[in-house]
């Protein structure tokens, strides 16, 4: 008995997610500047980064 194609290969872990989880939005703007690790404690309502910061 085959596999059905929708069950896909094994190792899709590299692709591009285009939603960051909160602690890399974070890191993110850190690199941005905008995250003061004393000042800023509300990591709720966090502004929108862009997904790739050179």
């Amino acid at each position: 008995m085959s596999r059905h194609p929708s069950y896909g290969k094994g190792g899709k872990g590299g692709k591009k997610r285009n939603v960051l989880k909160r602690y890399e939005r974070i890191d993110v703007l850190r690199t941005l500047g905008k995250w003061k690790d004393g000042k800023n404690k509300r990591v709720t309502n966090l502004p929108k980064t862009p997904s790739v910061v050179s």
